[in-house]
């Protein structure tokens, strides 16, 4: 009998699952349950990306491209980028066009990241940064960040944390479950910490349109922060393409041409139908944004206004696609809480804790689904915590 043991190598072994896709996939065997777990638009992908994919099928473009993508994609992102943000990349060797976004953040960490190194993560975040840096051989020292600051990383925290080991600073803002977002205000202040350091930065930007009341601001747009900034993005919240599995990735050419080795050997090149539907989204789908975000930021409003008048105190978000309301007075865990409201009510929610220790006492709530569904869940919800009160 195989020892497996012997084989399953002790980083992959201690990777605990994701807390997401722990109540997602709890309502294959479940009827009648309304789900607010998941990040994925419930908009159709555009008709006319979704043609420009079906079009590169039908020319027999099935190719394989460049390791970082097609020229004329990785031309696009770098204009998009320009117009949108004021970033500026080299298209030629400063992007990379990956497997979504999340490739990107792997091979970002992969790149920079030695066994020993200590990698700053402010929290709650999204569950993939700290399993990367563990498997990367690297050491998460996690930030909690506070309700009364907005969810924002401060420059105190981050002093605080930094030693001679620190080597990255991860940026998860927009910030998924929270919805806090980082001002040119705010990111100042942490970029005066970082200047006379060498510490790196990794910027995830996945939901840099999607901000309400204020535009989105990278910090490798602050002077002196470029030059350490790596930025990951992609397509698949701004265009509604999660499936599509499309991203990209920035960096100065000095890490850039590294990045490029971790992906030739890990990947080759993303879908080629794939970068011809991203390209055509980069070209013609700014209303396509706009639309969609405005729905958002409807839904955003309604949900967060509904769960306050049932009684379930909610920091507003001003960015992403979630609401992080505290459900600390309920005498249970964020799991117990969950659980609790999946089995007796039928509403699929995350319990906090699926994103970090600091995120107990909270549950993160998709509102990327239509009105008439987030009404009838908060219905359903009300229901619950009246009878838990």
């Amino acid at each position: 009998m195989i020892d497996y043991s012997r084989i399953i190598s002790p980083a992959a072994r201690d990777i605990r699952p994701s807390g997401i896709r722990r109540f997602f996939d709890l309502l294959e065997s479940m009827k009648d349950v309304i789900s607010l777990t998941v990040g994925q638009p419930d908009f159709e992908t555009p008709w006319h990306i979704r043609e420009a994919g079906i079009e590169s099928l039908e020319k027999g473009k099935t190719y394989y491209t460049s390791n970082r993508g097609t020229p004329e994609l990785r031309n696009e992102i770098s204009a998009y980028l320009a117009r949108r943000f004021g970033l500026s990349y080299s298209p030629d060797n400063e992007i990379i066009v990956t497997v979504g976004g999340s490739e990107a953040i792997d091979i970002s960490i992969r790149t920079i990241v030695s066994p020993g190194d200590e990698v700053i993560i402010p929290m709650p975040a999204f569950v993939c940064y700290e399993p990367l840096v563990e498997l990367a051989g690297g050491k998460p020292v996690l930030i909690s960040t506070r309700e009364e600051n907005s969810f924002k990383l401060t420059p105190e925290e981050l002093r605080s944390a930094i030693t001679p080991k620190t080597k990255l600073l991860i940026l998860p803002y927009p910030n998924n479950p929270t919805g806090a977002i980082m001002t040119e205000e705010d990111l100042e202040p942490i970029a005066d910490v970082l200047r006379d350091t060498d510490i790196a930065v990794l910027s995830d930007e996945i939901y840099s349109e999607l901000t309400f009341g204020r535009k989105h601001v990278s910090i490798a747009t602050l002077e002196g922060m470029r030059e350490r900034t790596v930025v990951a993005s992609g397509f698949s919240k701004a265009y509604a393409m999660t499936g599509w599995r499309i991203g990209y990735v920035c960096a100065p050419r000095e890490i850039s041409d590294n990045m490029i080795k971790v992906h030739q050997y890990a990947i080759m090149c993303a879908p080629t139908t794939c970068q011809y539907a991203a390209l055509e989204a980069m070209r013609n789908g700014d209303e396509d944004i706009e639309y969609m975000k405005n729905e958002y930021d409807r839904r955003r409003r309604y949900i967060v206004s509904g769960l306050r008048s049932i009684g379930l105190e909610c920091f507003e978000p001003e960015g992403a696609f979630y609401v992080f309301p505290n459900i600390s007075g309920f005498g249970m865990t964020s799991e117990q809480f969950a659980e609790k409201l999946l089995y007796e009510k039928g509403v699929a929610i995350v319990p906090g804790n699926a994103f970090g220790e600091c995120g107990e006492g909270n549950a993160r709530i998709s509102y990327a689904y239509s009105v008439n569904h987030i009404s009838k869940a908060l219905e359903r919800i009300e229901s619950f915590v009246k009878a838990y009160r």
